[in-house]
């Protein structure tokens, strides 16, 4: 279950945006690099975040770049989960495979507002906010091991 409140956003966020391209090839600390997620695009974003939050965008999430930063700083600033109209795939997979869920839920998208409170079952597949209660398909049960897992790598590792 992931409670928290809502930070939305609009369409074609990319991953420059999410986690400026400047920081890319210096050796940052988790808790660094959550300091400069969505520095861009919201400068207070990782002043007002908190563990449990979930990002709401509008369509092409995460276009760009396939840079796992773009990922990982959103999770280390204490975001449990992206839900968006749409994604770009490749930061779809990259989530999944940071153990970030990410959940594609158009319907929803437009009933919420920046603020708002959220609550997750991913087991269920249910969303509820205050503008009511939505469904969306449960991951299949190995992406749930994956996220469950912390990610793909602990995952694995979990398995050998």
């Amino acid at each position: 279950m992931i409670k928290g409140k809502v930070h939305k956003y609009g369409d074609d966020i990319n991953t420059d945006v999410i986690f400026p391209g400047r920081y890319t090839y210096k050796n940052l600390s988790e808790e660094e690099m959550a300091q400069h997620a969505m520095e861009d695009l919201d400068p207070d974003f990782s002043k007002k975040v908190n563990k449990g939050d979930v990002i709401v965008a509008g369509k092409n999430f995460g276009m760009g770049s396939s840079r796992e930063q773009a990922v990982l700083a959103l999770k280390y600033a204490g975001i449990s989960a992206i839900i968006a109209k749409s994604f770009a795939r490749i930061y779809f997979r990259n989530a999944i495979n940071s153990g970030l869920p990410a959940i594609e839920l158009p319907e929803l998208v437009d009933k919420v507002n920046n603020g708002d409170e959220i609550e997750l079952d991913l087991e269920k597949g249910i969303i509820k906010v205050p503008a009511g209660e939505f469904k969306f398909p449960p991951f299949p049960e190995k992406v749930r091991e994956i996220l469950q897992a912390g990610g793909l790598i602990p995952y694995i590792k979990s398995r050998i």
